[in-house]
């Protein structure tokens, strides 16, 4: 790893970061040129005022969002362009850098103007597809499965959505890491023992995959909303007018957010691009039994008739 500046230099998000403070999770970069787009910080008391007011949740303060994981550091998100770690007593690395890859990156995006999603988005044949959901729906799960099957992770937990020049929506990449339960993994026939649990969360755990990793932005083809349904058969629903914005509005990450930010016009615009040009879906399935490779042969099945844009 080249240090510049006493500081990491990675790659992830769309972004070129600079960090002080070791992600091994993210693909380092040797030369990451004159353009950084995101410094992470280590500092003290004395530079993040706003943090002392902070009540329980979030504080939001012009252009800071800030909140404070218990005995562990405060977090300040600035300007879409900075971090903030204000480490306290218990200060624990590997937890810290759970929330810094996780919901200050997701502020951040909202802050830059990047719609995050919630949920994981998988490469098939040359395009992105996202797959959203409640927390338990099986959204990794699924994704894994895809990655069983011989395609490619993009994003997993936070997806950036960005533009290109002519409106076409993108997904770009994030770090080659899953977060799959211990149900799952024994479901798939993955010993336990390979993986490091995540912090406190000891039935969670962090899943490398690097070579099943797509490192490049892809145009986002379809959005799946995963949900449990009743039906012991799996099923595939178009997501038709307002439906669509519900799924956008309700599975963007840290969505409560988007309001006290100031961005909810902003937020309806960039949905509305999106689903002009990708279509969206409820996909669901079963609760009683383990079917993540029936989702992954239905999805693939309609790409190929033609049937997901």
């Amino acid at each position: 790893m080249v240090r510049i500046q006493n500081d990491y230099a990675y790659s992830a998000f769309g972004l070129t970061i600079s960090s002080e403070l070791s992600l091994p999770e993210l693909n380092s970069l040797d030369l990451p040129g004159d353009t950084i787009d995101v410094s992470i910080k280590l500092a003290d008391f004395t530079e993040t005022k706003v943090l002392l007011e902070q009540e329980k949740g979030f504080t939001v303060y012009q252009d800071e969002v800030a909140f404070e994981v218990p005995n562990t550091a405060l977090f300040s998100i600035r300007n879409g362009s900075e971090i903030i770690v204000v480490p306290l007593k218990e200060f624990d690395k590997d937890r810290v850098r759970l929330y810094i890859l996780g919901t200050c990156m997701g502020v951040l995006l909202m802050q830059k103007r990047i719609l995050p999603l919630h949920g994981s988005a998988v490469a098939v044949d040359g395009k992105a597809y996202a797959i959203v959901g409640n927390s338990g729906a099986g959204k990794s799960t699924l994704a894994s499965a895809f990655i069983q099957e011989g395609y490619k992770l993009i994003s997993d937990d936070v997806i950036p959505v960005t533009f290109s020049q002519d409106n076409v929506p993108i997904i770009q990449p994030t770090y080659p890491q899953q977060k799959l339960w211990e149900e799952s993994l024994a479901s798939f026939g993955m010993d336990t023992g390979r993986y490091e649990p995540l912090f406190e969360r000891e039935t969670k755990y962090s899943v490398p995959v690097k070579a099943s990793f797509y490192n490049e932005s892809l145009p986002l083809a379809g959005i799946f909303e995963l949900v449990k349904g009743t039906s012991e058969s799996v099923e595939i629903r178009k997501a038709d007018g307002l439906e669509g914005f519900r799924i956008l509005h309700h599975h963007t990450f840290r969505g409560s957010l988007v309001q006290r930010l100031g961005l909810k016009k902003w937020h309806f615009e960039y949905s509305s691009t999106i689903l002009r040009n990708v279509p969206a879906f409820q996909l669901i399935r079963p609760v009683s039994r383990f079917t993540p490779y029936e989702l992954v042969a239905k999805v693939v099945d309609s790409m190929k008739k033609g049937g997901l844009g």
